[in-house]
């Protein structure tokens, strides 16, 4: 008997996909392209807002507690609206996930694109498959060595622009980049292109498929989304099987076990065992086999997006169902139909916004004042947000055929002049002649305006004042 422990723990073999050319890497590769240049440039992008206001198109302004994305301000109390971009991103999520499989994370998921793009820098560094696999195998040696930094240091640049672009969408581009080239920049934009740089380096170049495999929980949770008319990757076995390795006869089925779906795979699976928890639906293994089955003479398709409820159907020699069958069914218009009501009402909500946005409460302590002559005073703390990149004044009142009187804190003109892009506060009076209803009735509806003193906008806010009561 041996006296050397069970290893308990496999290491990892890297995988070193194969360049393959097709539909669904043609695919991938636009993806790529367009992901990161919408990535890597919006923050470079101008906008113009007016005087004192940022003219960057998309800036989270923390400073200033501010969201800009072109022509739309959000403020903090307005962050439901975030919030329901949120919700129609999970919305989405879930819908693609049910029609489609995991095709966010074949496409569009930033650890597929960044992978994607480090293997495309190894690639061509150090050569296709079997040259980096030689490589890898081959000792220490001048080679290896000179690949191997060159490579890193292509990554390095690569990451550190992933961490760079990503803190120019909380500050003003230009003005950050001057400042971090001159050292002069504050030590959280340091820090931050510092941790960006790290994690982008070790899970793109790295870690790869094993963040997907590991740490990422999608996999684990995507089949509760899924069912048998959901499309995925999948092996024609009733057609492929057996094989034949390296030859074709009538009496073998079309796949010929030349590995080639293996080899092309970011995550090292054979998607010929069925469906596994790795398969991330990227398409690069149908492009292979299709290729292959064009030079066999056979036609294409033996790998291919598949639904479940196929496999009866095409074992049984029917034709193939088609895919607007399989993506019309109540899961996928069910979470369309949710998907949808949260954007329309995101949309309505942010184009019926007030133009006058003002807030009052009652000052409850004390409920109300009794004046010298007899007259019943409220007090209410106001808030109006200036949306402007210049002093804007307000002006106050009640209704016009009302006895109540408004004062206004420190201002004899009832007007409110906001600072720039802030949010005002003042204390108003509201007073009730003595004698009159409101000041002998406990409670009277209160409705206040507030009147935009440039453009003319009004607005109101209904409260309650407080009386002496009968």
């Amino acid at each position: 008997m041996s006296d050397t422990p069970e290893q308990l723990y496999a290491p990892r073999e890297p995988i070193f996909p194969k360049r393959v050319k097709g539909t669904f890497r043609s695919l991938k590769w636009w993806i790529m392209g367009i992901t990161l240049g919408i990535y890597y440039l919006a923050p470079w992008i101008r906008w113009d807002r007016g005087p004192n206001l940022p003219d960057q198109a998309i800036l989270v302004d923390m400073a200033n507690r501010r969201f800009y994305f072109f022509w739309i301000e959000i403020w903090p109390h307005e962050f439901y609206f975030i919030a329901g971009l949120l919700i129609m991103a999970g919305l989405g999520l879930f819908l693609f996930t049910s029609a489609a499989g995991r095709v966010w994370c074949g496409y569009t998921c930033p650890q597929t694109v960044w992978t994607d793009l480090f293997i495309l820098v190894e690639r061509w560094i150090e050569g296709d498959r079997n040259a980096r696999l030689r490589l890898h195998r081959q000792k220490w040696n001048a080679e290896k060595i000179r690949k191997r930094v060159v490579k890193f240091a292509i990554w390095i640049v690569i990451a550190v622009a992933t961490g760079g672009a990503w803190v120019f969408y909380f500050a003003d581009a230009p003005t950050l980049l001057r400042d971090l080239l001159t050292g002069n920049a504050h030590a959280l934009a340091y820090s931050t292109i510092g941790v960006l740089t790290l994690t982008t380096f070790f899970f793109g170049g790295i870690a790869r498929e094993q963040i997907c495999i590991y740490a990422c929980p999608w996999p684990r949770i995507q089949a509760a989304m899924m069912d048998e008319d959901t499309i995925t990757i999948a092996y024609r076995d009733w057609r492929g099987e057996p094989r034949g390795k390296g030859k074709v006869r009538d009496d073998m089925g079309d796949c010929i076990d030349c590995n080639a779906c293996v080899n092309v795979c970011p995550m090292g699976i054979d998607i010929r065992d069925g469906q596994q928890m790795e398969c991330i639906t990227c398409g690069l293994c149908i492009d292979a086999c299709d290729e292959i089955m064009d030079k066999v003479g056979k036609p294409r398709g033996l790998i291919d997006y598949l639904a479940l409820s196929d496999e009866s159907h095409e074992r049984a020699g029917n034709e193939k169902i088609p895919v607007i069958k399989h993506l019309l069914r109540p899961r996928t218009i069910l979470y369309t139909s949710l998907w949808a009501l949260v954007g329309i009402a995101l949309t309505v909500a942010l184009f019926v916004r007030p133009k006058v946005d003002v807030t009052i409460h009652p000052v409850r302590n004390p409920t109300y004042v009794t004046l010298a002559d007899g007259s019943i005073r409220n007090t209410y703390d106001v808030g109006v947000r200036n949306r402007h990149g210049e002093e804007w004044p307000y002006y106050f009142s009640v209704a016009e055929d009302s006895p109540m009187t408004v004062e206004l804190e420190g201002s004899d003109k009832l007007v409110l002049v906001a600072p720039p892009d802030t949010e005002a506060k003042q204390r108003l009076y509201v007073v009730a002649p003595p004698g009159s209803e409101a000041a002998r009735t406990s409670r009277t509806d209160l409705r206040i305006w507030v009147v935009d003193g440039v453009t003319g906008d009004r607005t109101y806010m209904d409260t309650v004042f407080n009386g002496r009561g009968r």
